[in-house]
């Protein structure tokens, strides 16, 4: 920096400056070194900022970029179809059965006196299951059956009045109408001992009915009385109640709906296996024994009936249970694809695919149904990446990027 020298004017007499002269040019020189920092640290704030500026919308155009060129892609997921053989499985859900399922109702009115059977019991066809007190038959037996003594007693005497006015009649001593009188008081008599003998008869059997038995093998799945319960006899809803339940399960019953498609699958004497999920790794043998011979309207299907034996109980009824049928298929070089894979348009059933790294919706011909799958008889190649749930809105050449496959 320039400083000016001192004029002839300001020297003292010896010939040097005032030193008040030289302090002002220290000052000086220390502001023009002070503005000098401050303009550098202003321009590097300013390059700062605008670097930081330029930087920033660099970084903000190329995560743009990568985006609009992620977002003209599709990540999609695919699975490949697998070649099916000539013999095929179809599964079918169902319920176990027991082979025969009955209530037990009592047969007269009274107070349960005491039971024999609780729920898990297993009986025989025969056993005691419970005994009812029933006071009020006991005493119409009792009357009906005095009754009975007495028009056996009735018809005793008319028989033997009868036969005095027949042989009295014989001899002429009685006019004959006294005799027909006789003989019909008889007649009638008899009448009333029959009836008398059938009311007998009824009580009796209604005081059979104080025991109850178990109608058939089986195990006691429901006990819905107890001592002192009062028993209305019959199985009206507002009246009687049933006091046991019991069930065969020596051999269960599995009710299936076979599609329409696979009707061929369920004649009757067919093998079956039956699997369920608290035995896994172990499958139960079974027979198809009967069929409705009748397509369901509604649900286009065939009710069917298998039947597997239970003899140590270890399948237990309600249990719900995969039932597995074997047939054989359309074709051995048929596939089989994911119904998730398949879009049903207005110009037919298409398959999504990723053919060079686009999507292509390709024409199949669709055989069986197999609920989770579809058989495919044309259309499609064994090596086809097939596109899992592809969007509605999907159509051809739509690029796709390929996230994971996924084995089927």
């Amino acid at each position: 920096m320039y400083v000016e020298e001192p004029k002839e004017s300001d020297l003292n007499e010896t010939g040097t400056a005032p030193r008040i002269n030289h302090e002002n040019a220290k000052r000086n020189r220390g502001l023009g070194f002070g503005l000098i920092l401050t303009v550098l640290l202003a321009m590097s704030a300013i390059g700062w900022f605008v670097y930081k500026g330029i930087n920033t919308r660099v970084s903000a155009e190329k995560a743009l970029v990568i985006e609009t060129h992620d977002a003209a892609y599709i990540t999609v997921a695919v699975t490949h179809p697998k070649v099916t053989g000539a013999t095929q499985q179809l599964v079918l859900p169902g319920n176990t059965q027991p082979l025969i399922d009955a209530p037990v109702y009592a047969r007269t009115n009274g107070y349960l006196k005491k039971w024999y059977a609780d729920i898990g019991t297993r009986v025989k066809a025969g056993d005691l299951l419970a005994e009812i007190e029933t006071p009020e038959v006991d005493h119409q037996l009792q009357q009906a059956t005095a009754d009975l003594e007495t028009a056996q007693a009735n018809l005793n005497l008319a028989r033997i009045t009868a036969d005095r006015m027949v042989n009295l009649e014989k001899k002429g001593a009685v006019a004959k109408q006294d005799t027909d009188n006789v003989v019909y008081d008889m007649n009638s008599k008899k009448a009333i001992v029959d009836s008398a003998a059938a009311n007998v008869k009824r009580l009796q059997d209604l005081q059979s009915f104080e025991k109850v038995y178990a109608p058939f093998d089986g195990v006691i799945t429901g006990r819905s009385t107890d001592i002192g319960n009062l028993i209305n006899a019959g199985s009206n809803s507002t009246t009687g109640k049933e006091l046991f339940h019991i069930s065969a399960i020596n051999k269960l019953r599995v009710f299936i709906s076979v599609p329409e498609d696979f009707e061929q699958a369920a004649k009757n004497g067919s093998p079956a296996t039956l699997t369920l999920n608290e035995f896994p790794g172990r499958t139960f043998p079974g027979t198809i024994v009967r069929n409705s011979n009748s397509i369901d309207l509604a649900s286009r299907t065939l009710l069917v009936e298998v039947d597997v034996d239970n003899p140590t109980g270890e399948l237990l009824p309600g249990a719900y249970v995969s039932v597995h049928l074997k047939f054989s298929g359309t074709s051995a070089s048929a596939l089989t694809i994911p119904v998730t894979t398949v879009l049903f348009r207005s110009e037919g059933i298409r398959a999504a695919v990723v053919r060079n790294g686009k999507a292509e919706l390709v024409p199949i011909t669709i055989g069986r149904d197999f609920g989770d799958t579809l058989e495919v008889l044309a259309g499609l190649r064994t090596d086809e990446s097939l596109i899992l749930n592809p969007p509605d809105s999907l159509i051809s050449g739509t690029p796709v990027k390929v996230e994971k496959t996924v084995a089927e």
